[in-house]
């Protein structure tokens, strides 16, 4: 039997200026965590890896099932809100994941990308070309993009980023609510790549 798969990738500003709001990044990771918890098809269906990045970008947690989904931790405060170097992992991650879920005869949805951040990009003439590598329509990968913004953000570049959607916390919604109605919007289409 051939299963579907949804792989979703939350990119996380873990910059010194989001110290403030960890708290709410957290929440929001166990509120999606329990609402693809209480829904079988979509636990079955969900995949997360979490990207962190400042100045540079790493992952914080490789693609698993969602329902394994951890929290971020504070760990000592980076300086640099590069969002090209995030990017580009979040685009070498794609490719090397969907190969190993085609690998193991899964069918693969077109994956999500959640970028969350509280500021602006500390690499203004940088990061633009690395988004466009990821959001590359002739990519046969390429993800939705949903934004979300933290704080005092640049409504502008999160509407560049953001290509399917752009969610704000200071418009009163969670970031958990917003994650779960990303996954759950995508979940139901069936492009698969």
């Amino acid at each position: 039997m051939v299963s579907d798969v949804l792989p979703c990738y939350l990119v996380c500003d873990v910059s010194l200026s989001m110290t403030d709001h960890l708290g709410e990044v957290n929440a929001g990771l166990r509120e999606f965590r329990g609402a693809v918890h209480a829904d079988p098809a979509a636990a079955a269906l969900t995949r997360v890896c979490v990207v962190g990045f400042a100045a540079g970008a790493t992952v914080l947690q490789p693609l698993r099932p969602a329902a394994e989904l951890t929290e971020l931790t504070a760990s000592r405060p980076r300086t640099g809100t590069n969002f090209g170097p995030a990017f580009a992992l979040v685009r070498e991650t794609i490719s090397h994941d969907v190969r190993a879920l085609k690998a193991e005869r899964l069918r693969v949805h077109r994956p999500v990308v959640f970028f969350t951040s509280d500021g602006r990009p500390t690499d203004p003439a940088a990061w633009p070309a690395a988004f466009a590598a990821l959001a590359d329509p002739d990519w046969p990968s390429r993800p939705t993009v949903v934004a979300y913004g933290l704080g005092a953000v640049d409504r502008d570049t999160l509407d560049r980023i953001g290509t399917s959607r752009v969610f704000l916390g200071q418009d009163g919604i969670r970031l958990g609510t917003a994650l779960a109605v990303s996954v759950t919007r995508t979940e139901r289409r069936t492009d698969r790549v």
